[in-house]
């Protein structure tokens, strides 16, 4: 590999495979340090660093989980349930005792799922923190000790072993008459750093041509104005946008310049394109969350609230001596009152090109609530004022 330094900026990464091996240490140094001034020059002052706005495609994490068991508890294990106390009699196997199930009490013990997240690039002796979740009848996990784990990947391989303490932050507390109280969750905990990576997962960073950034919020203005700051930044054709996602960028062979110019590129700033224009509403809680791009058209719009009231009475016609048993009978007559009450009608007018701003003020000045805002707002989508998707969760 062959780079030169142009005036104004660095120059080009030209892939000549295994010519790269031709440039020393300090040369490829001192490219690195150019580079860093010239993104320090060209940094925007409203910009997003490539590292906090996409991901490098193919480097992942994963997934793993396994089954174990929980000890130590004090009674609020699973009891004498099968599934716990084969678990305890096949670990008490493993050291030459033979047991029945008879023999134990799952009292103090618990059935366990244990979950992990697997980082890229993790290698053999490192540390993971790990999640207990009890899957049986276990009252609280707090106090016990997870033994030995294997965490399994999709593929079924092992890649870490788990074990130890369990810190659970929450607590249950049950007494003789039924009663019972729980704080958070007590049935869950972690263990920190309680597992140990056995085998890494192969990340393809090194092995292909091109590496592919893919942007976190999908824009076809984003993946564009990613692709011109790059190749201005090493005054060449490097990246190819692919799609509203992803940008395809040519890259050093060799692993270790390849690292030093994901550097160079994950600290590249790029000002990304403002959202599409949003309205979020949920009608459980009733907050609303609307995008600095929302626009209504010219509209008017007239809200108020119509309440009708029916209140049922019973009036009881008694003959004279109806009770004795004299002539006449009982008669039952329904009194009904209705009254309806309807609170002036609030309107007001939405001028051509409003923005948020002027949009909540105008809304606000009248005293609605939020339902009253949600019933607003759906009817300016449906009568097609509203420039801007309403999303109601």
């Amino acid at each position: 590999m062959e780079m030169l330094i142009k005036q104004g900026g660095l120059a080009e990464f030209s892939v000549l495979s295994h010519q790269s091996r031709g440039i020393t240490m300090r040369r490829f140094i001192f490219y690195l340090l150019v580079a860093f001034f010239v993104l320090t020059d060209l940094s925007a002052v409203h910009a997003d660093r490539l590292k906090d706005i996409s991901e490098l495609g193919g480097v992942r994490s994963n997934q793993l989980v396994g089954y174990g068991v929980v000890v130590g508890l004090v009674g609020s294990g699973d009891g004498n349930v099968g599934l716990t106390l084969q678990s305890m009699q096949s670990i008490v196997s493993r050291f030459g005792l033979v047991v029945q199930p008879g023999d134990l009490d799952g009292k103090n013990a618990a059935a366990v799922m244990v979950t992990a997240e697997l980082s890229a690039f993790a290698k053999p002796g490192q540390k993971l923190d790990v999640t207990v979740s009890a899957m049986g009848k276990a009252k609280s996990l707090r106090g016990g000790t997870l033994l030995m784990t294997p965490l399994r990947g999709a593929d079924s391989e092992v890649y870490a072993i788990a074990q130890g303490n369990v810190v659970v932050g929450g607590l249950g507390v049950e007494g003789n008459d039924g009663s019972s109280l729980s704080v958070n969750i007590p049935t869950a905990g972690r263990v920190p750093s309680g597992a140990t990576v056995e085998k890494m997962v192969d990340t393809p960073l090194g092995s292909e041509e091109f590496i592919v950034l893919n942007m976190k919020s999908p824009d076809f203005t984003t993946v564009q104005r990613v692709t011109e700051s790059i190749n201005n930044i090493f005054e060449d054709q490097l990246a190819d946008p692919i799609d509203t996602t992803s940008v395809r960028i040519r890259a050093p062979l060799d692993r270790s310049q390849r690292v030093s110019f994901i550097s160079i590129l994950e600290n590249i700033e790029v000002e990304p394109a403002q959202p599409p224009a949003k309205v979020v509403v949920n009608s459980r809680t009733g907050t609303i969350v609307m995008g600095g791009k929302v626009r209504v058209t010219p509209a008017a719009v007239t809200h108020g609230n119509l309440t009708v009231r029916v209140d049922e009475d019973f009036n009881v016609s008694q003959p004279q001596g109806g009770i004795a048993g004299g002539e006449g009978e009982t008669v039952v007559t329904e009194d009904s009152d209705i009254t309806v009450e309807e609170e002036p009608a609030r309107a007001f007018v939405f001028d051509p090109g409003i923005d948020l701003a002027d949009l909540v003020d105008q809304i606000n000045a009248v005293g609605s609530t939020p339902s009253d805002l949600i019933a607003i707002l759906e009817a300016l989508r449906e009568a097609g004022a509203l420039r801007a998707e309403l999303i109601i969760i």
